[in-house]
């Protein structure tokens, strides 16, 4: 069952959420024209928040473009190329391995990797928490390329039918809880290997959770991913009410993965708009602060199935 907008009780912080996301939507599209201005939001000034949409951030795009769809497009390259790529979810780690497929990232990516940990590099992105893979190595990322071994020796993630199915099969194998085997179900969708529908699953992140006891003083008993759910389909009522115009990805609206991603944002946002929602967690800090790139912005890659004309941006003043 999925909450209609009148079944929650929502706090001045879900307001933010709209915002937020839209204002966080704006930046981005600043950002690849090349305006200078980025935003008034003092807040999104000094810290470092994702894209509204997931597929949008950095390393996403890196995935999609360098890893997914640069090589052979049989779906077991294509699945062993983004594991690889996702277990250290760091663009610096690629460059090193750039591995074509699974026939060379055993003991290829392993010397290559105890190479980087000897000069004392960090090869994981410090973005999500990457518990060692209990496979006996000395090394957790001899670990992950074990984990990687044992994933694509048995063969079972090519044939699965949803994205909840994807995601079950990937949580079968140990050093993979729910959010990460969830986040690398969606990953591996963006590749022409899989084909889900976004809308169909998703899985609550405990960002997410923080974010969600933020947004809503009564949540009706409804679990967090029907709360997701619930606010993905009734976006476009809260954009109107609030007077927000929002002009999607190149129109395509916020998905499940989308609206997790956003309740994980504002739990960091609201420790400085709203200090007076605490949320599950109690934090009152946010640790990273926005640093702007050098490089210009490449051209967005996106999954060609989603059929988004990246050429059109939409114009300043729905910005």
């Amino acid at each position: 069952m999925i909450p209609r907008p009148e079944d929650l009780k929502p706090t001045p912080v879900f307001n933010a959420y709209w915002h937020f996301a839209a204002e966080r939507l704006a930046i981005y599209y600043r950002r690849i024209i090349g305006d200078e201005f980025y935003t008034n939001d003092y807040i999104l000034s000094k810290f470092r928040f994702t894209n509204s949409y997931r597929a949008a951030d950095r390393v996403s795009q890196y995935l999609i473009r360098n890893v997914q769809y640069a090589g052979d497009q049989a779906p077991r390259q294509v699945i062993g190329r983004t594991l690889l790529f996702k277990f250290f979810n760091k663009i610096e780690t690629w460059e090193v391995l750039r591995l074509d497929g699974p026939k060379h990232t055993g003991q290829s990516a392993v010397a290559c990797l105890d190479d980087l940990f000897n000069v004392g590099i960090s090869v994981y992105n410090p973005a999500y928490i990457m518990s060692s893979p209990p496979y006996g190595c000395e090394r957790k990322h001899q670990n992950h390329i074990a984990l990687l071994m044992d994933v694509m020796d048995h063969a079972k993630l090519e044939d699965a039918t949803s994205l909840q199915n994807l995601y079950e099969r990937l949580l079968a194998y140990p050093g993979l809880g729910k959010f990460l085997a969830f986040q690398f179900a969606i990953d591996l969708n963006y590749s022409s290997a899989f084909e889900f529908d976004e809308a169909d699953f998703v899985i609550a992140g405990p960002g997410a959770l923080d974010g969600i006891s933020k947004c809503f003083a009564d949540t009706g008993g409804y679990t967090a991913e029907q709360i997701i759910h619930g606010v993905t389909e009734a976006q476009w009522r809260w954009f109107a009410e609030l007077g927000i115009d929002f002009p999607g990805l190149y129109g395509r609206p916020l998905q499940p993965i989308d609206c997790q991603n956003l309740f994980c944002e504002i739990s960091k946002y609201a420790r400085k708009s709203h200090p007076e929602y605490p949320g599950v967690a109690g934090r009152t800090e946010i640790k990273q602060k926005y640093l702007p790139h050098a490089k210009p912005f490449p051209q967005p890659m996106f999954p060609p199935r989603w059929n988004l004309n990246t050429d059109v941006i939409p114009t300043e003043s729905s910005l």
